[in-house]
C-alpha cells in the first residue's frame, strides 16, 4: 500500500543532515511494515532487531553504546553484515530495549555514516516508569499515523478519484455528479473501516465489512491489555474507564471532555493524569478549546476544556458496536429526513480532526454563541 511515510523516509535518507530517525505512534498503524518495505526496496540489506520478542538482546547495550562496539554484535543479532550507508539498522520496539534509545546520539555523534531507524511503540507511556536517558537533539522525530483517506483511496485502487479531486480545487470547479457520489461512497466506507492498514487491505482484498469488524475488534483488545503495561492496577483502571467513554461522550452534544461522564464521583486530578497516558500512547488525541476563531490560535487557548478523539475513527465505530450499515447508507437515511444516530456526528468530527492531525496540521476547537461548531487548525 502507499503510505505518505515512504516520501518523508527517503527524504530523511539522503538529507544533507541526516540523523538517527526516531518513528513514533500508536500499535498497528504500520509502523514496522512501513520501515522494512523502505529498506528492501532502498538499501542492500536490513539489519532488524526486535526487542519485544527477543528482550535478551538488550543486554547488547547495558555495558557500552558505542557504535563500534555495537555494530558487530548487532550484525551477528540480526545475521546481516552491516555496511555504511548501505545497511538499514532497524530497532523495533526500542522503549523495551534497556539503553538503546541512548545509542542514538553516539551513532549521530561517532558514526553518521551508518543509517539507523528506531522504532517506538508506547514510549511515551514507558517514560512515565523507566529511566531513560533520551537523545535530545541528537535524533529525528517522526510521528506516523493510521491511513487517511488520500492514502485509503489509492489501497482500493481509486487514483482516478484522487487525482479527479486535486484538479477540482485546483480549477474551483466542482466535480461531477458521478465523480461526487462515488467519492461519497468511498468516504463512507473510509469512516466504517478506519486507516489501520491491516483492516484497509482486508477490505480493499474482499469488501467485508464483518471480516473488517472481526480486525478491529482484534486491535481494540490489544489496546486494552496495552494499557496494564508501565502502569500500576489503579492507572490501568483509569486508562480504561476513559477509554471506554470517548464512543459516549463524542455521541452527546457536549462542548468539552466531562469527567463526570467516565465514572460517578471521578475528578480531574483523579483522571487528567490517565488522559496524558493514552494521548501519549497514541490512541488518543487531546484537541482543546479556543475562546475566540482568531490567529494566532495558541494565544486563545482555554486548558480548562478539552475533547478526546480516538486516533482511528474505524476503531471508534466498533468501540460503539455500530453497525457497518448504519454508516454506509447514512446518506440515504439523511434524504428521507430519518432519524441518524447522533455519534454519526461524532465519528465524522473525529474523523475530520484526526485528517488534519494526519497532515501535519495543529488542531483546536471552538463552540461560538450560536449552534455552530468548527474543527480550526
Amino acid at each position: 500500500m502507499n503510505r505518505k511515510i515512504t516520501a518523508f523516509l527517503e527524504a530523511w535518507k539522503d538529507g544533507p543532515h541526516r540523523m538517527p530517525l526516531l518513528l513514533e505512534g500508536a500499535r498497528h498503524v504500520g509502523k514496522t511494515y512501513a520501515v522494512l518495505e523502505f529498506g528492501r526496496t532502498h538499501y542492500d540489506n536490513v539489519a532488524y532487531i526486535n526487542f519485544e520478542l527477543h528482550p535478551e538482546l538488550a543486554e547488547i547495550f547495558e555495558s557500552n553504546i558505542t557504535p563500534e562496539y555495537l555494530i558487530p554484535r548487532l550484525s551477528l543479532a540480526a545475521r546481516q553484515t552491516i555496511c555504511r550507508g548501505a545497511t538499514l539498522i532497524v530497532l523495533d520496539e526500542v522503549q523495551c530495549g534497556g539503553r538503546a534509545l541512548a545509542s542514538l546520539k553516539y551513532f549521530k555523534e561517532n558514526a553518521p555514516e551508518y543509517h539507523v531507524i528506531a522504532i517506538a511503540s508506547l514510549l511515551g507511556v514507558a517514560k512515565w516508569r523507566e529511566h531513560f536517558s533520551f537523545p535530545v537533539g541528537t535524533v529525528d522525530r517522526k510521528t506516523m499515523h493510521p491511513m487517511d483517506l488520500e492514502e485509503f483511496m489509492l489501497a482500493l485502487g481509486r487514483g482516478d478519484v484522487v487525482e479527479a479531486i486535486r484538479k477540482a480545487y485546483q480549477t474551483d470547479k466542482p466535480l461531477p455528479s458521478v465523480l461526487h457520489d462515488m467519492a461519497m461512497q468511498i468516504w463512507c466506507q473510509y469512516l466504517a473501516v478506519g486507516g489501520m492498514p491491516a483492516c484497509v487491505a482486508h477490505f480493499a482484498e474482499t469488501g467485508d465489512h464483518l471480516l473488517v469488524r472481526h480486525l478491529q475488534d482484534t486491535i481494540l483488545a490489544s489496546y486494552r491489555e496495552d494499557m496494564g503495561k508501565y502502569s500500576t492496577p489503579g492507572e490501568t483502571q483509569k486508562k480504561r474507564l476513559l477509554w471506554d467513554s470517548v464512543p459516549e461522550q463524542l455521541a452527546k452534544e457536549n462542548n468539552r471532555f466531562r469527567y463526570a461522564l467516565v465514572k460517578q464521583g471521578r475528578r480531574l486530578t483523579m483522571l487528567d493524569h490517565a488522559v496524558a497516558l493514552l494521548c501519549e500512547a497514541g490512541i488518543a488525541s487531546r484537541v482543546y478549546r479556543v475562546s475566540e476563531g482568531k490567529k494566532p490560535l495558541d494565544s486563545y487557548v482555554d486548558r480548562g476544556a478539552f475533547k478526546l478523539y480516538s486516533a482511528d475513527h474505524g476503531l471508534l465505530a466498533a468501540q460503539r458496536k455500530l453497525a457497518p450499515a448504519e454508516i454506509l447508507y447514512m446518506r440515504e437515511k439523511s434524504r428521507v429526513q430519518e432519524r441518524i444516530d447522533p455519534f454519526l456526528c461524532g465519528l465524522v468530527e473525529n474523523t475530520v480532526a484526526m485528517q488534519l492531525q494526519q497532515n501535519g496540521l495543529r488542531t483546536h476547537y471552538w463552540y461560538p454563541k450560536g449552534d455552530a461548531q468548527s474543527v480550526l487548525n
